[in-house]
């Protein structure tokens, strides 16, 4: 069938562009020197004739048109390509009797070919005994780099490369589970491993392979893709040859599978080839596919061609019937013929050493493949092309270990019978709507692709899964045990033989069902052992998740690392920390110094010091004027310490005098108030309520005593033992029952001294009793209870999400209460902790700041006062310590101009009319004459002339 070819509207403009390319090689053929020999090098081509779309005339007219653009630029070289065409028959025996054929017969350097990678492969081989480097443009597969040959050059993209790309959108889309329909050669076999790595990486997983035979039947292909429908899975990655692929989505739309749910994701193998089809048609059996294509950027040098190329299809449609669009493999085949020419150039050939000469093995009456001659020269054309760079009209041509360095890939969604660009994938920044964008690889998501119509002309993304109309139910396995049935619950009707499962687990995954935006179909299984015996290891029941004799398990089921290797847990729904439980005591009343928990060590020190400053400030204010602070030093120290103390009961017997001494008591007065109120009454709720503490704390310490201690859970026992608890040390419960009665006894009596296990489990034993047991820990972190599903299950992240939807909320507090209620006789073991209530300095701060800020002016203005009074001692001629004493002794001297001496004074006059001021001993003091005071009263002694003073 012959395309319509849509011309380009500058059609004068290419013709006189060719005029000119022509004209531009003829006069060059004229200027080159008429005696320059041309070494024209025999080069094999091994293409297929029964390519679809008329594949191998559009390729061969590529390779041709790619010589003769290259000698047009290039008309001084001395070398030309002359091509040695042969037919492979889509045979690989036909293509290894072809390249035979070329070696041995046309003595080729080089062959561009086969097409297929079956082909290609054998034919490697006969490149690497004769030393004659194999091209292919066409084979793709990853299977070819095994082959260890360097002889072999791959000038198309490994299938290898676009996995990543493929996995993007896996991840992107949030789907987990992928099933491959592949062709069962080694073009569609070495595919798959790379693509379940890649998968892998994503936490995706291939859940079923569908191998198609290449000579599948209709109906062969229709029983497969029934099968399919009946799994759960709905994303297929489509990796065969163009006819087969054509035939599989046709059944698959025939057959209702190209309707809203499903994913369908092609790989570069069927989508590159889409623009060389000649039944567009095709396309609608393809509505809401995504391809993965191979991006080509648009250079100057691929548009130069396509304007020769369409000037050449123009003159050769009506006869040869060509195709005016070209795929990528036409445009890998142009580049690698390019690359041959500049190769072959640069190799040093002359007439006399371009031949074969006979391999070192060969020997006479030998088969063909065993008497071909080698190359002279093929490692020298092999580094050649290994070094070749060009901007060619696929991209740059660069070759890595004899591969092309592509790696860039187009998405397109297929809508409307064509193929409609959705976005970008590169290695750097993985998906992204525009090449270039700012889009991280590291934050993936479907906002990195355009819009999108997915199969069944729907804008909803598919979730990649569903739940069967015609399969079974999910089996939902629950664990049987004896105690701790609020978690997980089974009973059986004997009269009806119905089975009813509840508890506070199975209450928390329905609450999560309820969550999900679509419906399950499910049932309960209690699981058993083989005998019918109850079965209460979760170990057990995780390995048969694993071999798919359940789908999922409901129950107290711990996160641990060994059951992660056989299924994947939600997100957990209970506390996770391994806890023990011991029996209490009262502690309140054991110490002899319990009256001095009240307050912290910071705070009595603080009030002492703060007794023993106020005891010296009252005595500094109250020592000139008043008679109770005065005295022997002794008696003055022990009365000011007195009364500073006496303060604290309101019993001071002193009263002051001085104005600042009374404000300086009433701001301290107030402050003893607030500590003895506060006091009082820490040390009355020390005294009279009862306070509980656990008798142990440190499991250290129960290893060191070598006391026995329990557990519940299997893998607990485990962990104690690590530590280094002897077997005979530890104890299993399987009821709260059993726990309680253990630890009344203890240790000593046959019993434990503490239990061991996950909060939750504990959380419920201390919901019974309460009022004998307390909790201490954590002592080990867990991940708490969860539910289990097969490995890369697809409920797996709809049910985390909705779990934790469930927990944070107030569901998770109202099943906690059902479940969990404490007994009617419990008490709340939450009293107050009297030692972590102990008041420090911190509680009363703001009032010692006050205090001492007051008693501290009261200081500086006496001392300020007291100076001022008397400067007049202080004459420039007298030494400053000399002044210093003459203050102090003055300020030991009683103040008579105070108004409790001057009443004392006026009765002595009246008494003794002979008193004379002038007689005192302050008279004395101004005249210098102060060996008249004694050391030990305090008081200033009186001469002999002088009234006594009584």
């Amino acid at each position: 069938m012959i395309n319509k070819v849509k011309y380009p509207s500058s059609v004068g403009k290419l013709a006189l562009s060719s005029i000119f390319i022509l004209f531009l090689s003829s006069w060059i053929s004229l200027a080159m020197p008429q005696n320059q020999t041309i070494i024209r090098v025999n080069v094999g081509v091994i293409l297929d004739d029964h390519t679809h779309s008329g594949a191998q005339q559009i390729w061969l007219r590529c390779i041709k048109m790619a010589l003769s653009d290259f000698y047009v630029s290039n008309a001084h070289y001395k070398t030309r390509l002359v091509l040695k065409v042969r037919d492979s028959k889509r045979n690989v025996v036909h293509a290894a009797a072809a390249a035979l054929d070329l070696i041995k017969n046309e003595k080729v350097r080089a062959i561009i070919g086969p097409v297929t990678t079956m082909d290609t492969s054998f034919v490697i081989n006969l490149g690497n005994e004769a030393h004659v480097p194999i091209i292919s443009f066409s084979a793709t597969s990853p299977s070819l780099a095994s082959i260890q040959s360097s002889y072999f050059f791959q000038l198309a993209q490994n299938d290898s490369t676009q996995v990543k790309a493929i996995s993007s959108i896996v991840k992107a889309f949030g789907w987990r589970q992928v099933v491959p329909i592949y062709i069962d050669t080694s073009y569609g076999k070495a595919f798959v491993p790379y693509l379940a790595d890649a998968l892998e990486e994503i936490g995706a997983r291939v859940t079923y392979r569908s191998v198609l035979s290449p000579s599948a039947t209709d109906d062969q292909i229709e029983k497969e893709l029934y099968k399919l429908m009946t799994m759960q899975t709905r994303v297929f990655v489509v990796h065969m040859t163009t006819p087969l692929c054509s035939r599989v989505l046709d059944k698959a739309k025939a057959i209702g599978m190209m309707s809203q749910g499903y994913v369908w994701i092609t790989t570069s193998g069927k989508t590159n080839r889409l623009k060389m089809m000649d039944d567009f048609s095709f396309l609608n059996s393809m509505e809401g596919v995504i391809g993965v294509e191979t991006y080509v950027p648009v250079t100057k040098e691929r548009q130069g061609f396509m304007q020769r190329w369409h000037l050449q299809i123009l003159k050769d449609t009506p006869a040869n019937g060509f195709s005016a669009n070209l795929d990528v493999f036409a445009l890998w085949a142009y580049d690698a013929a390019h690359a041959l020419a500049i190769a072959i150039e640069k190799v040093t050939w002359s007439t006399s050493n371009i031949g074969f000469r006979k391999s070192d093995t060969a020997t006479n009456n030998l088969t063909d493949l065993e008497s071909f001659s080698v190359s002279q020269y093929g490692p020298e054309l092999c580094e050649a092309l290994s070094t070749t760079r060009f901007h060619g009209i696929a991209g740059e041509f660069r070759l890595v270990d004899r591969r092309l360095q592509s790696s860039t890939f187009k998405i397109v969604n297929i809508n409307g019978g064509a193929a409609r660009t959705i976005g970008f994938w590169t290695p750097e920044n993985g998906l992204q709507k525009k090449l270039g964008s700012s889009a991280s690889k590291s934050s993936i998501s479907n906002g990195d692709l355009g819009p999108m119509i997915w199969p069944g002309n729907t804008l909803s993304v598919p979730k990649g899964w569903e739940i069967p109309t015609n399969g079974k139910k999910l089996r939902i396995a629950v664990p049987q045990k004896a105690g701790f049935t609020e978690f997980v619950k089974i009973t059986k009707d004997p009269s009806t033989n119905i089975t009813d499962v509840f508890g506070f687990s199975i209450d928390v995954f329905e609450a999560a069902l309820q969550i999900l935006p679509y419906a399950l179909t499910y049932e309960y299984i209690p699981f058993v052992k083989a005998d019918g015996n109850p079965a209460g290891n979760n170990n057990d029941l995780c390995y048969q998740v694993s071999i798919g004799n359940f789908d999922a398990i409901v129950g107290d089921t711990t996160i641990t690392a060994n059951r992660s290797l056989y299924v994947d847990f939600t997100m957990p729904y209970t506390e996770a920390a391994i806890v023990m439980v011991v029996p209490v005591r009262d502690s309140n009343r054991k110490s002899a110094w319990a009256f001095l928990k009240p307050w912290r060590w910071e705070l009595w020190f603080a009030t002492a010091c703060l007794f023993l400053f106020i005891g010296f400030v009252v005595w500094l204010l109250e020592h000139r004027i008043n008679k109770h602070f005065r005295g022997p030093p002794s008696h003055q120290v022990g009365t000011s310490i007195w009364f500073s103390f006496s303060t604290m009961v309101f019993a001071q017997t002193a009263r002051v005098v001085s104005n600042w001494a009374r404000v300086v008591m009433i701001i301290w007065i107030f402050v003893l108030l607030v500590l003895t109120i506060n006091y009082t009454a820490s040390l009355t709720s020390l005294y009279t309520v009862k306070k509980l503490e656990p008798t142990f704390t440190d499991i250290k310490y129960l290893l060191k005593k070598g006391e026995r201690v329990g557990h519940v859970r299997n893998y607990v026992g485990d962990m104690l033992k690590k530590i280094g608890f002897e077997d005979s040390k530890l104890v299993r419960f399987t009821t709260v029952e059993e726990i309680d009665d253990a630890l009344s006894k203890g240790s000593a009596n046959g019993g434990v001294a503490g239990v061991l296990d996950e909060t939750p489990n504990l959380k419920l034993f201390l919901a019974k009793y309460c009022n004998k047991y307390k909790m201490v820990g954590p002592f080990f972190r867990t991940d708490g209870f969860a539910f289990a599903f097969p490995k890369g299950s697809p409920l797996l992240q709809d049910v985390s999400q909705a779990v934790l939807n469930v927990t944070g909320g107030e569901k998770i507090m109202k099943i906690e209460n059902k479940w969990f209620k404490k007994e009617s006789n419990c008490q709340d073991l939450t009293t107050p902790n009297i030692h972590s209530n102990r008041l420090g300095v911190d509680s009363f701060l703001v009032l010692f700041l006050i205090v001492a800020g007051a008693s501290i002016l009261a200081l500086i203005i006496f001392v300020v006062s007291f100076v001022y009074r008397h400067k007049d001692i202080w004459t420039p001629e007298a030494s400053i310590w000399s002044k210093i004493q003459k203050m102090l002794v003055i300020f030991n001297e009683k103040d008579l101009s105070c108004h409790t001496f001057i009443n004392k004074k006026e009765d002595e006059m009246t008494s003794f009319p002979n008193y004379s001021p002038e007689s005192s001993v302050h008279q004395n003091l101004y005249h210098g004459n102060l060996n008249s005071f004694s050391s030990g009263s305090g008081e200033p002694q009186e001469s002999s002339t002088d009234h006594a003073s009584p």
